[in-house]
């Protein structure tokens, strides 16, 4: 009979003494850290984040015609499926003349999907968009949108994702386009704050 193989362990680690073990000698051994007591009478010192000026309360001033429209990913896939052509489609929304914006990223993003969505990369390359270079690492392009509208409150965003609408909502001052019942819709438009709620 061979010898038995022995299953070897995984992610296991040579046992380590630990800093304040009391069999290192005292000049190895790691001080414990003394908690400093804060001074009640000191004042403290908080950062707040600096609101844009062209915020009136939730009112954003910066936005109107021509408007700069965000475009994602999925926004112009969704549209292809629902026929809409972006531009003229846009237009008939907001009445006023609008400016399709696409981000490094977005367009990276439909590059990466091949050729099944050929059609969205041709109509995105189209010179009526507006190219936004990028300067941040990475190319994940919800991290991009969120982070240009934070930075400039002059666009609208368009797209269908969920988690997207989301974390924009949060931002005050910045709309969202989005899809339903085969035509563009707006939220939290300049127009439609005043406007009652169907």
């Amino acid at each position: 009979m061979g010898k038995q193989k022995k299953a070897r362990k995984y992610a296991t680690m040579k046992r380590m003494l630990s800093l304040r073990d009391q069999r290192l000698k005292e000049k190895d051994r790691l001080k414990p850290k003394k908690k400093e007591k804060k001074d009640p009478s000191a004042l403290k010192e908080r950062e707040v984040p600096q609101h844009p000026s062209c915020l009136f309360f939730q009112y954003n001033t910066q936005l109107g015609p021509p408007y700069h429209i965000l475009v994602d990913t999925n926004f112009t896939n969704f549209s292809i499926k629902a026929k809409l052509d972006l531009v003229q489609s846009m237009m008939d929304c907001l009445y006023a003349k609008c400016i399709p914006c696409i981000t490094d990223c977005v367009m990276a993003e439909i590059e990466k999907l091949g050729q099944k969505y050929r059609v969205a990369l041709r109509i995105v390359k189209d010179p009526r968009f507006e190219r936004l270079p990028c300067t941040h690492k990475g190319t994940y392009a919800d991290d991009c949108l969120v982070q240009r509208v934070t930075q400039h409150k002059c666009y609208t965003v368009a797209t269908v994702d969920r988690d997207l609408k989301r974390r924009i909502r949060k931002i005050p001052g910045v709309p969202i386009m989005y899809i339903s019942n085969h035509r563009y819709n707006t939220e939290r438009m300049p127009d439609d704050y005043g406007a009652p709620r169907f």
